[in-house]
């Protein structure tokens, strides 16, 4: 493992994890750690490594990485962001760094590259009640995108807005992919099985169902996103883009 500063690396914690954290690395562009290549106890190599980058995705449970944490954040201005990944990819945690280590950011990245769910506790995402879904037509532009939320917030700023859903066949659509970026928001890519088994949809296209496969994108996009949410602005369409909102409810009181 070398010494110098990267500034993404993947520290899978079993062999058996090696396979996915090797496409973890090649999609982030990030070093790859073998801990078990190296002599003496994984904990000390980890806590050795840990200011060697700048973010790191730990394959493998909270718990573990709880213990390999311990001592070692100092301030949230200079610590590394920590992402923490199940095995199975099912939850990328943003663990340490959610805001000033960017760690927020890059679990949606992971999830994006894994199908996984991303996990962000910050209280600045829990105050954003907006999700959006969008669908749109090829190579659509910023500027349509752009449009297109403004018109279905209807007047709701984009600071009520935590994060942007789509089908993954959308997920590197350059228009949606710098309008997210432009805005700081983060894009979260729907597994076309996901949508196919909870459609969700108020008002099924025929365009959609030919070309995508599915009776519609951004309505049930958004809602799987929000899962308690409500939807607040069905399917609007604006050149070659829709978007839907949910809006998320408040969690149920817990009487005393």
């Amino acid at each position: 493992m070398t010494a110098a500063l990267s500034d993404l690396a993947v520290w899978p914690v079993r062999r058996e994890s090696e396979a996915l954290a090797e496409r973890l690395a090649d999609g982030l562009g990030a070093a790859l750690h073998r801990p078990w290549q190296e002599a003496g106890r994984q904990l000390t190599a980890f806590q050795t490594a840990f200011r060697t980058a700048r973010a790191w995705v730990l394959i493998g449970a909270v718990g573990i990485a709880v213990r390999f944490l311990s001592g070692l954040p100092e301030s949230k201005h200079s610590d590394p962001a920590v992402v923490v990944l199940d095995d199975a990819a099912r939850f990328a945690v943003a663990l340490l760094g959610g805001h000033e280590g960017g760690a927020n950011v890059l679990a949606y990245r992971v999830a994006r590259l894994t199908g996984a769910v991303p996990v962000v506790t910050t209280a600045t995402e829990a105050t954003r009640p907006l999700t959006l879904g969008v669908g749109c037509r090829r190579a659509v532009s910023v500027e349509q995108v752009e449009a297109a939320v403004t018109h279905a917030l209807a007047g709701r700023p984009l600071t009520d807005v935590r994060e942007v859903a789509t089908v993954d066949l959308k997920a590197n659509e350059a228009g949606l992919l710098a309008f997210c970026d432009q805005y700081g928001l983060p894009l979260r890519v729907m597994a076309h099985a996901d949508i196919e088994a909870r459609p969700c949809v108020t008002q099924p296209s025929a365009w959609v169902q030919q070309s995508v496969g599915l009776p519609g994108v951004c309505e049930p996009c958004a809602l799987i996103a929000s899962p308690r949410g409500r939807l607040i602005v069905p399917k609007t369409a604006l050149n070659g883009v829709t978007v839907a909102v949910v809006e998320d409810r408040l969690p149920l009181e817990v009487s005393a």
